[in-house]
């Protein structure tokens, strides 16, 4: 049996390229550590580093030994927790992933309240569009919206809600134009389209019956609100999340053109690796994430200030 210690050694040297910056980081002796992984290599039969006076190199070998050994460090760390988390409240780091549209619109509110919930808990949040590697850059959860199914991976998915579009324009634009009564007449509406090479908006109603709205386009932003606030301001007709909208349309600023027909929406999911997502911390965190985000969006998460 392996001794748990030393593979802890051998993962922290490996995690901080080399003795010296491991023995600060542990306040251990590097040569303490350096007898503790030759210790290791006995015991495996293989060389796990190639070090001399002036060189540190992790052996292929070395490379899949670490993957393997972080793995059983962080199910031990999980274990520990298993009993600390009876006992006393999660506590650790929590790192987060999220585009800018949900952590500006979803979780900016959620977050501060979850801190003040759980004061040993340490959220960071980093906010980007890109997909991450969530194993390799160290990622506890991220939260996602996208239209097409995610890749199958080893990651646990768990979806949290699902958006549809609605057409939507100012009430004085549709003054102006004249409120269609279905499909065929929002044919020819000015349209605020989302990209240059959208043509139509492709609808469904609650029977499953199918149709296409072909609009002009008037106005062409990439982003959610330029798109919401060209609405607002009367240039014509946008196709936007429901719940990014209803907000506006409660006080009127807003208004649903062909409310029995709705467009593909996009689905919420938060993502966890299998192992850190058996932490206490983790697993409050992502309880209140999937609790609160299922809910739609209040009034104040989403309308800027006037």
């Amino acid at each position: 049996m392996l001794n748990l210690n030393d593979l802890h050694v051998f993962v922290q040297v490996v995690n901080h390229g080399g003795f010296a910056a491991a023995g600060r980081a542990l306040g251990v002796p590097k040569s303490t550590l350096s007898k503790r992984l030759h210790e290791l290599e006995k015991t495996i039969g293989v060389r796990l580093i190639q070090r001399t006076s002036r060189s540190f190199a992790v052996t292929e070998i070395g490379r899949d030994f670490h993957r393997h050994a972080a793995a059983m460090l962080i199910e031990a760390e999980a274990a520990e927790h298993v009993i600390k988390g009876r006992l006393a409240e999660p506590s650790g780091t929590v790192r987060i992933t999220a585009s800018l549209p949900i952590a500006q619109f979803r979780l900016a509110p959620l977050l501060p309240r979850l801190a003040m919930n759980y004061p040993k808990i340490r959220l960071m949040l980093d906010v980007s569009d890109r997909m991450v590697d969530m194993v390799q850059e160290g990622y506890d959860i991220a939260i996602r919206n996208h239209f097409a199914p995610l890749p199958d991976t080893d990651l646990v998915q768990r979806r949290i809600h699902y958006d549809p579009a609605w057409l939507v324009a100012s009430a004085d634009y549709l003054q102006k134009k004249g409120m269609p009564s279905g499909p065929e007449e929002a044919n020819g509406l000015d349209g605020i389209m989302a990209s240059s090479s959208d043509g139509v908006w492709r609808l469904r109603d609650a029977e499953g019956a199918a149709v296409e709205v072909t609009p002009s386009p008037r106005f062409i932003a990439n982003e959610t609100v330029a798109l919401r606030e060209a609405a607002r301001a009367g240039l014509g007709v946008a196709c936007l999340a429901g719940s990014f909208c209803a907000p506006l349309i409660e006080t009127g600023a807003l208004v649903r053109l062909l409310p029995d027909w709705a467009g593909p929406g996009a689905s919420t999911t938060l993502l966890m690796p299998h192992r850190r997502g058996q932490l206490p911390s983790v697993r409050v965190v992502a309880d209140f994430l999937i609790r609160e985000l299922s809910q739609p969006p209040g009034r104040a998460d989403l309308l800027n200030p006037d």
